[in-house]
């Protein structure tokens, strides 16, 4: 295939299997302006697929970098009412959503971190009603990656801007799957997996399970009552299938956000709000952080934790064995969409409600009962190694090894 067949090929696979655009659907496309011209392609494949309309909002980190620098932190406390009832009404109407990113890793270093935190903050309050909808499986969603230079510089650094960004190509390419032209019957497999995995685990019921590797991660994490491990495509509510993230390679579910004790310590970096967080432990207590440390970037650590209660206890654990395509590609992608399935991950804030039994039904308060986790933020960081263990235990305190050598065994 040649490189324009590939990037049409990806178009078509982010409105077909990324959120499987059904006829008399608004689509709402967040593109990265780096990533115009194939924002453009995204947006025909939808329409072919029957869409009503195609929202295009483009994105400028670079221009976000400049606001922060100048505009006033007032600016950033609050979301303009046009701007929270644009993707609220899109929500009402059971849009369907794509965001294609083209993230620099370092776009945000030393920007103030008032003001980051004041639009997190913000932006969660303003879209409250999407952000509903999305995470009771109202409205299907996707997230893909356009590569950029500064991205793929610092992903290949010792490569021309040209060669980097080709070499980046390459790689996403490989990780969605797109090679001889089989694209879709490969993700039809490769789904079909992530299925059986999840079925297993779903049959041990556990109660919790406890990490240790030779990093000195030694950590317990108690999992929601009535959880239900997913992966690969999901089922909206309207019962059409998709998938959420392109590439994905996990399977995850709730964790209980009062029931989490031990140290567990970072493997890869976490690129938060445009900083890069590395070499980092955190400690946990009775399901909230109450220690933690890093080599680089703990300010913008402390920034995480700080933004709210929520933003100190966990709201997902994902399995992914170390021995997967993404990392057995030995890159280092600086980018979350992509390092988090390559590794064991946990995520800090929100939990997702549809990993719990009746979970869409159930209101914030009976969520909060079972352990779901509520704040602003669901940051996912990556614990995966190659001597990772992991045992599942059960109500009754009986043991199954799920993982050895950084691999399932169950």
């Amino acid at each position: 295939m040649s490189f324009n067949d590939k990037l049409r090929e990806y178009a078509s696979l982010t409105a077909r299997n990324g959120v499987n655009v059904t006829k008399g659907k608004y689509v709402l496309l967040r593109c990265a302006i780096e990533a115009a011209e194939f924002g453009r392609m995204v947006e025909e494949e939808c329409f072919k697929l029957g869409a009503k309309d195609v929202i295009v909002i483009y994105e400028d980190q670079r221009a976000s970098r400049i606001r922060l620098d100048y505009a006033d932190i007032s600016e950033f406390e609050n979301v303009p009412e046009w701007r929270a009832e644009q993707r609220n009404y899109y929500a009402r109407e059971g849009c369907v959503c794509i965001n294609i990113i083209s993230e620099d890793p370092e776009i945000f270093a030393g920007a103030p971190s008032e003001k980051l935190m004041a639009n997190s903050l913000a932006a969660h309050k303003a879209f409250k009603e999407f952000y509903d909808v999305m995470d009771k499986g109202g409205l299907r969603w996707t997230i893909v990656a356009y590569p950029n230079e500064a991205w793929a510089t610092r992903v290949f650094p010792g490569l021309t801007p040209a060669k980097a960004v080709n070499k980046l190509w390459a790689a996403i390419f490989k990780t969605v799957r797109i090679t001889r032209g089989d694209t879709f019957k490969k993700w039809e497999q490769h789904d079909r997996l992530l299925k059986r995995r999840a079925e297993k685990l779903n049959r041990e019921r556990f109660t919790s399970l406890h990490y240790t590797n030779s990093l000195g991660t030694d950590f317990t994490v108690g999992l929601a009552e009535g959880h239900i491990w997913k992966g690969g495509s999901e089922r909206c509510a309207d019962g059409v299938d998709y998938f959420p993230n392109m590439p994905t390679e996990e399977i995850f579910t709730m964790p209980d956000c009062r029931r989490a004790d031990g140290k567990v310590y970072s493997t890869l970096p976490l690129s938060y709000q445009g900083e890069l967080i590395d070499n980092f432990w955190l400690e946990f207590k009775d399901g909230a952080v109450v220690g933690y440390g890093a080599k680089s970037g703990e300010h913008a650590l402390k920034r995480l934790l700080d933004t709210d209660e929520g933003s100190k206890r966990l709201g997902e654990v994902a399995l992914i064995p170390y021995d997967s395509p993404i990392s057995n590609l030995g890159i280092l992608f600086y980018n979350t969409l992509f390092d988090e399935n390559a590794s064991c991950h946990l995520a800090l804030g929100e939990c997702y409600p549809d990993t719990v039994e009746n979970g869409a039904e159930l209101s914030e308060e009976e969520l909060a009962a079972l352990g779901g986790n509520k704040s602003a933020n669901h940051v996912d960081f990556m614990i995966g190694t190659p001597d990772l263990e992991i045992t599942g235990i059960k109500a009754d305190g009986s043991e199954i090894q799920i993982f050895s050598n950084g691999g399932f065994v169950i």
